[in-house]
C-alpha cells in the first residue's frame, strides 16, 4: 500500500479541557482512591508553599514522590489538565497533551491505576474508551512517569515527556482518533476478477499505488482508528504514523484495472524462473499494461526500477541515426574490435569484431562500437533529445494509475555521451519504460502505458512531442525483425514470427560478476520487456520471460 496520509491536522488553537469521569482506584502501592480536595496534601503540592524560601536538595522522600504521583494521576483522571500539568516540569506541553486526549483522540472514562514505585519511577495502568461518531471501543496500556526536584526550589515534579501518556508517543507526536486516511479499494483485472496478492503476489506495491491513488476516488470509505500522528522530530527520525486502535474497518471502493488475469498469472510464474527478474506487458496500441510482475516482492523494479538498460537503448540510438540519415539496416558498417573516445577504449562483448558487414548485422550480433563510432558525428544532446521527443522518456510526467520512474536519458559529453549509446553511462531505464520502447516501434507512436483508465480520474496522460517518420519505423522494424529472427534474440523467439521483433542487452554493473540481461520485444499488438539482475546475458536470462508471454499473449 502506498503511504498513507495523515487524515488530521494539527490543532493550533487550544481547545477547552478534557471531559473525563473519576473513578475510586486502589493503586499497587497500597493506598486508597484517587480524589481531590480543595486543601490537603495534593493541594499544597500543586500550589506550592510561599512560606518555604529555602530550596530543597538531596533524594526525593518516598511522601514527595507519592504525593506529587497522586496529584498529576488524579488530576488527569478527572480531566483537569491544567491541574495536572502544574505538577509536571513542562506545564504548556502537558496541557496540550492532555487536552487533545480527550477533543483529538476522543478518550474518556479514563480510569488510572497506580502501580509499584521504584525509587522516583512511577508505573501506571490506563483502562478507557475511545468513542468516535457513535462507534466505541475499550482501550487499556501501561505507561509511567519519573519524579524529579526542580533545580530552581527543589520542588517536586513529573519528568514531562510524550511517553508518560502514551508509551508509543515521542515529544511532537499526537494521539488522533479519525478516518484512517485513504480509503481502501478493491482491485480488479480487466475482466472484473478481484487482484489480491495471495492470488498475484508482485502486485503488493500495486495494489498499495492504486489505494493511495485512488481510494477516496473509487467511492471507498476509511475506516476509523486512534493513531499516533507524528511531529516534527519523530518525522526527521523516519517514524511512521502507528495505529493504536482499530475501531471500524474501512469500506473499500473498487478500481478497474488494465491487467489480464491470464498474462499476469504467467508473468507471476515466469518470474520465479529466475532470481531478480521483472517483466512488463503492454498492449501498442491503445498502451494498455497487461502484467507486470517482479521475482522479489518488495521494490517495484519493473515500474520504478532505475538500471542500466544495455544494447536495448540502441533501438533508440538507431531511431536517431535513421532519422539524421547517417545510416540505412542494409548500408556497410563494420563493427571494430576496439574504439577509442575521449580517452576511453571501448570494446565489444567476447572482444568480437565485424570487419566487413551491414549495420543490419551489427545491430542483430549487438556489436557496441559500430554504435559508438557515430559519437564524433553527434551533439551531446541528440539522444535525449531523440528519447524525449519520439518515445516519451526522461520527462518525469507518466501517468499510469501508480508511481513510476519514467525513465532518464541526461546530456552527456565525451566518453560517457558514447556510452549512452549503448545503454550505459547515465541512461536509466526499468522494463516498463523498454517495453513503451517496443511498443512505439511496433505502432509508429508512443502511446504512454497506462493501468488505470484515464477517464477513471480524468488524468492527462503523457505524450511525444513527434512521431517518427514511415521510412524511419519501417528501418527499425527491419532491425529488430532480423534480431528476432537471426541475431541474439533469435534462441528465445523461435516460433514467433512473422511480424515481431525484439532486441537483447546486457549491462555491466560495478561491483555484479555477471551483468544485468535486458530482452524487449514485440509481436504484433503486444510488447513486452524483461529484465534479470546479475543474470548474464539477456537472450538467455531475461529472454525466455518475455518470449513466453508474449506466445502466451498472442494465443488468446
Amino acid at each position: 500500500m502506498g503511504k498513507r496520509r495523515r487524515a488530521a491536522e494539527r490543532r493550533t488553537k487550544r481547545p477547552a479541557v478534557i471531559g473525563g469521569a473519576i473513578a475510586v482506584v486502589i493503586g499497587a502501592a497500597g493506598f486508597g482512591g484517587y480524589a481531590l480536595y480543595d486543601g490537603g496534601a495534593a493541594a499544597d503540592a500543586a500550589s506550592g508553599t510561599a512560606d518555604h524560601k529555602d530550596v530543597r536538595t538531596g533524594p526525593l522522600s518516598a511522601t514527595e514522590v507519592q504525593t506529587t504521583a497522586h496529584t498529576f494521576l488524579a488530576s488527569w483522571q478527572q480531566g483537569s489538565a491544567t491541574r495536572a500539568a502544574a505538577v509536571t516540569d513542562d506545564p504548556a506541553a502537558c496541557v496540550r497533551l492532555l487536552t487533545g486526549y480527550g477533543k483529538d483522540a476522543h478518550i474518556k472514562d479514563v480510569t488510572l491505576t497506580e502501580g509499584t514505585r521504584t525509587g522516583a519511577k512511577v508505573p501506571f495502568s490506563v483502562k478507557a474508551t475511545v468513542s468516535y461518531k457513535g462507534v466505541s471501543k475499550p482501550l487499556s496500556y501501561s505507561s509511567s512517569f519519573t519524579v524529579v526536584r526542580r533545580k530552581s526550589d527543589g520542588k517536586p515534579l513529573v519528568d514531562w515527556h510524550a511517553s508518560v501518556v502514551h508509551p508509543d508517543l515521542q515529544d511532537g507526536d499526537i494521539l488522533v482518533t479519525g478516518e484512517s486516511g485513504t480509503p481502501p479499494v478493491t482491485a480488479l483485472d480487466r475482466d472484473g476478477g478481484k487482484l489480491t496478492t495471495a492470488a498475484y503476489p508482485s502486485l503488493g506495491s500495486v495494489l498499495d499505488g492504486l489505494r493511495e491513488k485512488f481510494g477516496k476516488k473509487a467511492g471507498g470509505r476509511a475506516g476509523v482508528e486512534l493513531r499516533v500522528v507524528r511531529g516534527k522530530a519523530s518525522e526527521k527520525a523516519k517514524l511512521s504514523d502507528k495505529t493504536l486502535l482499530e475501531l471500524s474497518k474501512g469500506t473499500p471502493g473498487t478500481v478497474r484495472t488494465t491487467l489480464s488475469p491470464t498474462l499476469q498469472a504467467a508473468a507471476e510464474k515466469q518470474v520465479m524462473t529466475r532470481k531478480n527478474a521483472s517483466v512488463v506487458m503492454v498492449r501498442p496500441s491503445t498502451g494498455e499494461i497487461l502484467a507486470v510482475a517482479n521475482s522479489s516482492h518488495g521494490f517495484n523494479v519493473a515500474f520504478q526500477g532505475s538500471l542500466a538498460p544495455g544494447s536495448t537503448m540502441k533501438i533508440i540510438t538507431s531511431t536517431m541515426l535513421f532519422e539524421k540519415n547517417l545510416i540505412t539496416p542494409d548500408a556497410s558498417h563494420p563493427c571494430p574490435k576496439t574504439y577509442k573516445l575521449a580517452g576511453w577504449t571501448f570494446h565489444n562483448d567476447d572482444d568480437s569484431e565485424i570487419k566487413k558487414g551491414t549495420f543490419k548485422l551489427s545491430f542483430g550480433a549487438s556489436c557496441n562500437n559500430a554504435f559508438i563510432d557515430f559519437a564524433p558525428k553527434l551533439s551531446d544532446s541528440d539522444l535525449t533529445t531523440e528519447a524525449q521527443q519520439v518515445y516519451g522518456l526522461g520527462m518525469d510526467n507518466w501517468a499510469i494509475g501508480v508511481p513510476t520512474f519514467d525513465g532518464s536519458v541526461p546530456v552527456q559529453s565525451g566518453a560517457q555521451m558514447g556510452a549512452s549509446l549503448i545503454g550505459q553511462g547515465g541512461v536509466r531505464m526499468n522494463p516498463l519504460n523498454m517495453a513503451s520502447v517496443a511498443a512505439t516501434v511496433e505502432t509508429g507512436t508512443f502511446h504512454q502505458p497506462y493501468l488505470v483508465a484515464p477517464s477513471v480520474d480524468n488524468r492527462t496522460l503523457a505524450k511525444a512531442s513527434r512521431t517518427m517518420s514511415a521510412k524511419t519505423q519501417s528501418e527499425l522494424k527491419e532491425v529488430m525483425s532480423y534480431t528476432a529472427a537471426y541475431g541474439t534474440a533469435a534462441k528465445a523467439m523461435a516460433g514467433l514470427g512473422p511480424d515481431y521483433g525484439a532486441k537483447t542487452g546486457s549491462a555491466e554493473v560495478d561491483g555484479q560478476k555477471k551483468p544485468n540481461g535486458w530482452f524487449t520485444a514485440y509481436k504484433g499488438d503486444l510488447a513486452a520487456a524483461g529484465v534479470v539482475q546479475a543474470g548474464g546475458h539477456g537472450g538467455d536470462t531475461a529472454g525466455p520471460i518475455v518470449a513466453a508471454l508474449l506466445k502466451l499473449g498472442s494465443s488468446l
